[in-house]
C-alpha cells in the first residue's frame, strides 16, 4: 500500500484536508494563552473525530488546519465540529471574547490533498476507458 494511505475494512483511502479560518472581523485575539488553548481544544477534537493532524499553525489572525480524515466524515462536519466546539469553550473560558458577536466568521477555506497529481489521475482514468 503506498505510504500515507490509510486502511478499513472496506476501502483504501487518503483524506487530507488543508482548512483555514479566522476569527470574526479578522481580529488577531488568538494569542498568549487563548492560541495555546485553541491548539489543545482542535487536537481534543480532531481526535474524537478521528482524525490526525498533519499540520497546525495559529496565527494572531487565522488557523491553519491540515488534517487527515475519514472517509465518512465530511468535510463541513469537520469543520463545524472544530469550530463549534473551540468557540464554545474559548468564550467560555476567556470572558472578554465575548465582546465580539462570534468568535470565528461562518466561512473558511478548504482544500483537498493527496499524494498523487491530479494530471495522473486524468491519465490513469483514460488508460483505464480501453481495458
Amino acid at each position: 500500500m503506498p505510504r500515507g494511505y490509510q486502511r478499513s475494512t472496506t476501502a483504501i483511502y487518503l483524506m487530507n484536508y488543508h482548512i483555514v479560518w479566522c476569527p470574526k472581523y479578522r481580529r488577531p485575539v488568538l494569542i498568549n494563552k487563548i492560541k495555546d488553548r485553541c491548539i489543545q481544544l482542535i487536537e481534543e477534537k480532531t481526535k474524537e473525530l478521528g482524525c490526525k493532524i498533519l499540520e497546525l499553525k495559529i496565527m494572531p489572525d487565522h488557523v491553519h488546519l491540515f488534517i487527515q480524515a475519514l472517509p465518512v466524515l465530511a468535510p463541513n462536519n469537520i469543520v463545524a465540529a472544530i469550530k463549534g466546539c473551540t468557540s464554545r469553550m474559548l468564550r467560555k473560558e476567556f470572558p472578554h471574547l465575548l465582546k465580539m458577536p462570534t468568535l470565528w466568521t461562518r466561512s473558511y477555506f478548504i482544500s483537498t490533498a493527496g499524494n498523487v497529481p491530479s494530471h495522473m489521475i486524468r491519465r490513469y482514468i483514460e488508460e483505464q476507458k480501453g481495458k
